[in-house]
């Protein structure tokens, strides 16, 4: 077994080896801390002490994970394949580290083994309060957030997990890469065309390539081009609530708007279901790092900043079902809509948010579509810049995510190219990050720059761009592609439901009840239309697919909180401020409804 482990960036780091005689992983970027003996006693009051012999096994890989441990003596090895002849430790913890990682918070199945190295003792803490704690208390909340986070990201970085074996040039394999990466799950990628494992991996399951693309884990499962929700499944991703599908409020999202909103509405006492139809966090989810979002002076990542609105989310018992699309609103009587879904389900509501975002445009010239997922990428994360450590790579975007993108992408890569169709950065892009992106020595800017062309058969090669002042081309050797060109909304499921503008984008407040195509579903309301109200009474849009929304995180996840305040009017009582709502569900009474005075015109 390999001793050194490697970095989130590749190289290996020498481990520590401790009283015993047995090397620990020493920590990176906070993935491995060390629990004070303040903080291990906190645990210690709501957890039990369980004595430990080599060998034993404290988490399987492949199942559900239901327990934290503590490390209180011996040392504990992380394994991936245990029992296998490709067993392999990944690390090695000891006395005041404690064991998991992003899965165990949402109680996903584990992607290794830990199992113990020498004779100890272990503190055995339970799933809910853990997560308890770490809702309640910011001091132990802080460490295991951020430890599990780093964790997941060096699990993807390894290559551990599942297996996807497929064509670079498959659809289908796209789909289950970007669901994977999108929803930072680990797992590997064999190309079909070019890795010579693919090949093996094949006969071994007796499968043929026309069967691909493959899922395989542990060499004891696999799924012959699995959909979306069945990938979701096996690795233990939330799926609908069974039985009883009626609540207060749906939200169709789970972008910073769609999780603000569900932590408002489910805090309230409102019954509280959000559905996602790709991964939680929208495209926040996949920014690099945020720094202009209130009350994070050093930033914070897309990916951080989700998990600790789902944790918090849950906190509050909203659920959260994820791959989970949205194809049909209707009203099902005076009080309910229902929200149909592809796999044929149905969920009622008194109230729906709709959250759904934008997605990024996808750029529209010769040669591209066959090297997105491969080459051209339309997000900027880990996983995608792990491939960018030997070439220049292109940026194209003139907005605030192509500037994240192409700080972290500098990181990794020896050069980016920032292509810019306008005559300046400052048009669209904010000024710490204009700043920060023309300081960069590994970052060139090309304004009135656009790709004509990408040139590349297996991966990306060139770029063919243009100036659009002078028309002259010009060649660029690059060796990934990421486009960040606008966005477009998704509500394709809602035309000709609710009124939408020009672009697509939904309409709300005083412009929504005008452009209404059924106005008698206003009849007897005795109200006009709310702020974040769409066409229909009752349902309301927030974020990105709001016609008229500022597109930043802040103010989405304003929208969200302010989007229940408007779901309690319309159930017919209010939420004061700092107090839960009067909900039905939650045992109160629309008949006596809790009001404000001098309320904000605005709000009307």
């Amino acid at each position: 077994m390999s001793g050194d482990q490697p970095l989130p960036g590749g190289e290996p780091v020498p481990e520590e080896a401790d009283e015993t005689g047995f090397q620990e992983t020493p920590d990176t970027c906070g993935a491995y801390p060390r629990l004070t003996e303040d903080q291990t006693a906190r645990l210690a009051e709501h957890g039990q002490r369980r004595s430990m012999a080599p060998n034993d096994v404290l988490i399987q890989e492949g199942e559900r994970c239901e327990t934290f441990f503590v490390v209180l003596s011996g040392t504990v090895a992380v394994v991936e394949d245990y029992g296998t002849p490709e067993e392999h430790v990944l690390r090695v913890h000891g006395p005041g580290r404690f064991i998991g990682e992003l899965g165990l918070l949402h109680g996903q199945v584990a992607f290794y083994t830990a199992v113990a190295r020498e004779p100890g003792e272990v503190l055995v803490v339970s799933l809910d309060q853990l997560r308890h704690l770490v809702s309640q208390d910011p001091t132990i909340g802080d460490v295991v957030l951020r430890a599990c986070l780093g964790r997941r990201a060096l699990l993807v970085g390894q290559g551990a997990g599942f297996r996807i074996i497929g064509s670079r040039y498959s659809p289908d394999t796209r789909r289950l890469r970007e669901f994977a990466i999108r929803n930072r799950l680990p797992h590997r990628w064999i190309d079909l065309e070019t890795d010579e494992e693919a090949e093996d991996l094949l006969r071994r399951f007796g499968v043929g390539p026309e069967e691909t693309p493959l899922v395989i884990w542990r060499d004891t499962t696999l799924l012959r081009n699995p959909s979306n929700a069945d990938l979701a499944r096996l690795i233990g991703l939330p799926s609908l609530p069974a039985g009883n599908r009626h609540g207060d409020v749906l939200i169709v999202g789970s972008g910073p708007a769609g999780l603000a909103a569900a932590v408002y509405a489910a805090s309230e006492g409102l019954s509280t279901t959000v559905v996602e139809a790709m991964a939680a966090g929208g495209q926040a989810g996949t920014s690099s790092r945020i720094e202009n979002l209130l009350g994070f002076p050093a930033g914070i990542s897309g990916a951080e900043l989700t998990e600790r609105a789902v944790l918090q989310a849950g906190k509050f018992d909203a659920r959260i079902s994820i791959p989970v699309e949205a194809t049909g609103l209707h009203p099902k009587d005076e009080d309910h809509y229902v929200v149909a879904f592809a796999d044929g389900s149905e969920i009622a509501a008194r109230a729906v948010v709709l959250a759904t975002g934008a997605r990024y445009r996808r750029l529209q010239v010769p040669g591209i579509e066959r090297l997105e997922g491969t080459s051209v990428h339309y997000s900027a994360t880990v996983y995608e810049a792990q491939q960018c450590r030997t070439d220049p790579v292109a940026v194209v975007g003139g907005g605030n995510s192509a500037g994240q993108a192409v700080l972290f992408l500098a990181g990794y890569a020896p050069k980016v190219c920032l292509l810019v169709r306008g005559p300046s950065l400052e048009a669209n892009m904010s000024r710490y990050l204009v700043d920060q992106v023309e300081r960069h020595p590994r970052v060139e800017v090309m304004l009135h720059t656009e790709v004509t062309e990408v040139i590349g058969q297996e991966v990306l090669e060139e770029l063919d761009v243009v100036d659009n002042r002078t028309g002259g081309h010009r060649r660029l050797a690059v060796g990934g592609l990421f486009v960040f060109t606008g966005a477009d909304p998704h509500t394709e499921w809602l035309a000709g439901i609710i009124a939408l503008d020009s672009r697509g984008f939904v309409l709300t407040g005083p412009e929504a009840q005008e452009a209404c195509a059924h106005p008698e579903a206003w009849h007897g309301r005795g109200r006009p239309c709310m702020t974040l109200e769409t066409s229909l009474p009752g349902v309301f849009a927030v974020g990105d697919v709001r016609s008229g929304s500022v597109k930043r995180v802040a103010s989405a996840a304003g929208e969200g909180a302010m989007a229940i305040h408007f779901v309690h009017r319309h159930l017919g009582h209010s939420a004061a401020p700092g107090t839960t709502g009067t909900s039905v569900a939650a045992g109160g009474s629309d008949a006596s409804p809790r009001t404000r005075h001098k309320e904000s015109a605005w709000l009307a």
